[in-house]
């Protein structure tokens, strides 16, 4: 059994992960976010849910211990979240993390909006930690699952990602968290 925590639960493309997860016996699921309401009317009986904020650190580390594999989808303040993450992770022992941030991150100059998505990425790539840093494009709701990635450096494609597509490639990194060990990835729909 594998040991998952999503942090930010709530959002739109952790509740994509949070089903293609329910399909897979070998997953222990624990969801957390600041409200449990707000995961709306989805089954959530097979999981540990803990409603906390990722800025208190003492919840956030009791949380992490014992896990293997950390999703983190949040907004906000990321630099000083990502900074209890990883301490919180180095304190317990978990290495594997993934990251949501954003495409343009690396765009001289930055666009305000984007710094916290910058900074959070800042952290975890200074940290030793197995992290995966995705930055995707513009979210679209269509259902299909079709993608391709580059790497941090290579110029950015596309200008869109089904949310269906993001989250599969969560779930697929969560099932070989070997794969893309210490990369920072733009994702997008090819050709978009």
């Amino acid at each position: 059994m594998k040991n998952v925590i999503i942090l930010g639960a709530n959002g739109t493309i952790a509740k994509q992960v949070i089903d293609l997860l329910a399909k897979k016996e070998d997953i222990n699921l624990t969801l957390f976010l600041r409200n449990a309401r707000r995961l709306g009317s989805r089954d959530i009986s097979r999981y540990r849910v803990i409603e906390g904020n990722v800025l208190e650190y003492d919840q956030l580390k009791k949380a992490i211990s014992g896990q293997d594999v950390v999703y983190v989808n949040l907004a906000g303040d990321l630099e000083a979240m990502a900074k209890n993450i990883v301490k919180a992770m180095k304190e317990e022992g978990v290495k594997k993390a993934i990251f949501i941030s954003s495409i343009g991150i690396y765009d001289m100059p930055l666009r305000p909006v984007l710094e916290p998505y910058r900074k959070g990425a800042d952290v975890f790539e200074a940290s030793d930690l197995d992290y995966t840093i995705l930055r995707p494009t513009w979210f679209i709701s269509a259902n299909e699952v079709d993608y391709e990635t580059t790497r941090k450096g290579e110029p950015e494609k596309g200008s869109v990602i089904s949310q269906k597509s993001l989250a599969t490639l969560i779930v697929d990194i969560i099932d070989h968290p070997e794969r893309y060990v210490r990369e920072n990835l733009g994702v997008n729909k090819p050709n978009s």
